[in-house]
């Protein structure tokens, strides 16, 4: 058989290193169209001069970009056979993504458990994303339910990995050279520095984005994702086709904008849930809590930890779970992240 039906959740052994086929060169032609696909707008990925002024060689590709390509990579190893995509743990960014580098990708499985259905699994990885020079620009943890390919074959061993519950300040990695001392917030459209944000405060970001199934499925092609609930209708009972939980991450960061537009950099990602399913036609909003800050070694950088939630049509404002703990209907996502703005 010379065709791949994809892993299954028994292919799967604990301590297996995956290398990743096929290594991508990125380019501008990625920043346009994730410019075109979301509303993102922050000066430091989209202005070469705006980027010299913070110290850095050119504007860096959008820190989202290097984070679906390197999963984009992932997906026909570790989640093509996948029932949801279930979390984030661990995330961090090493080196800034410019255009003209090659990424590939490789994953280190760190966790097997069986479901009690007997017909599935959650196959925990630690992935890194590399470039050209084999550096590693991009980590994290994700852990994903697999289909057995034969419900009868026997459980492995049970490691769930002992995960942090967050990225330390400490050890978030700083992009060389970078200096906000002559950061122009004219030039932002937006006044907000990282000390005018509180612990505790909330954000309504405003403005909202329906979704719709082209702009998906462009999507998810152009970052190589070929999960089949994302295509193949036939997968899911209800026939609809699954919208990658990355748009939504891509939408709700986008979004943010109104309200964080300084936030420039996503340096780190502490957890991440997708709660409940997102379809065409739903309307995606989002709202941001500030969860931590932390002074960092850059000259005028903070660093800001903030909780974004993206939520559809109907969610009433900042509302996440019911008094069970668990997510409302209406909650897609619920996503813990480290971002570097300007003091």
């Amino acid at each position: 058989m010379k065709t791949n039906p994809g892993r299954f959740f028994e292919d799967y052994s604990l301590g297996e290193v995956i290398v990743h086929a096929v290594p991508r060169t990125v380019s501008g032609g990625e920043r346009a169209l994730y410019h075109a696909l979301y509303p993102a707008r922050h000066a430091l990925h989209s202005s070469d001069e705006f980027a010299r002024a913070c110290g850095l060689p050119a504007a860096p590709l959008d820190d989202l970009i290097a984070f679906h390509t390197v999963f984009g990579k992932t997906v026909p190893d570790i989640s093509l056979n996948a029932i949801a995509n279930l979390g984030y743990a661990e995330g961090r960014w090493l080196k800034p993504v410019w255009p003209g580098d090659t990424i590939r990708s490789e994953s280190t499985v760190i966790g097997l458990k069986q479901n009690s259905n007997g017909t599935s699994g959650v196959v925990y990885v630690r992935t890194r994303g590399l470039n050209q020079h084999g550096e590693a620009v991009l980590e994290y943890v994700r852990w994903v339910m697999v289909r057995k390919r034969d419900p009868e074959a026997p459980a492995p061993e049970a490691v769930v990995p002992d995960l942090k519950k967050s990225v330390p300040a400490d050890a978030i990695v700083l992009p060389e050279g970078l200096d906000f001392t002559r950061y122009d917030t004219t030039l932002v459209g937006e006044a907000h520095r990282w000390g005018d944000y509180a612990v505790g405060e909330r954000i309504d970001h405003v403005d909202g984005v329906t979704v719709e199934e082209a702009e998906h499925m462009l999507a998810t092609r152009l970052w190589q994702n070929t999960a089949k609930v994302h295509f193949d209708r036939t997968q899911r009972p209800d026939g609809k086709r699954l919208i990658y939980g990355g748009h939504v991450i891509s939408l709700a960061r986008a979004l943010s904008f109104n309200g964080l537009a300084n936030a420039q950099m996503i340096v780190a990602l502490n957890a991440g849930a997708h709660a409940n399913p997102c379809f065409a036609g739903d309307t995606v909003r989002a709202w941001s809590e500030v969860l931590d800050k932390a002074e960092t070694g850059a000259p005028g950088v903070g660093a800001l930890r903030l909780r974004l939630v993206a939520v559809k049509d109907g969610a009433a404002p900042f509302a996440l779970k019911d008094e069970a703990g668990k997510y409302l209907p209406e909650v897609l996502l619920d996503l813990d992240y480290w971002a570097l703005m300007p003091i």
